[in-house]
């Protein structure tokens, strides 16, 4: 079953940093595991809730607006995505995230849904890659 590892509230040190060198080799690292053990799947960071424009349709009209969907003192900050055997495989493996000793990490199954996510569709996109 798919798993989405949420991160929230990562706040990195400035690049070129010695944390932030520290914090993205530990990130690598973690990646690393997650390839060793055949679960990982993706990952992106995404940048501060300061980029986010947030998009609404009312009465067929566009809205957008600079900001985040909604005020709060979380910001999603990137995600993994894992293909784990279980919630508790899940659990273990979000547990051993480098950002988890000092952010948020939310732990979510991904809900199948027939005919919107072909694991074979996704398998062509990286052998044509």
């Amino acid at each position: 079953m798919r798993y989405m590892v949420l991160l929230y509230n990562c706040d990195w040190s400035p690049e070129g940093s010695a944390e932030y060198a520290a914090k993205r080799d530990a990130v690598l690292d973690y990646v690393a595991m997650l390839r060793e053990r055949g679960v990982f799947r993706g990952a992106d960071p995404l940048q501060g809730a300061h980029a986010a424009t947030t998009v609404r349709v009312r009465d067929g009209e566009r809205l957008v607006t600079d900001g985040p969907f909604a005020e709060s003192h979380e910001w999603l900050a990137g995600y993994f995505l894992l293909e784990c055997r279980d919630l508790d495989e899940a659990l273990e493996l979000a547990a051993a995230c480098p950002m988890a000793s000092d952010a948020g990490v939310e732990v979510r199954p991904v809900r199948a849904v027939p005919g919107w996510y072909d694991p074979a569709d996704r398998l062509r996109e990286v052998l044509a890659e």
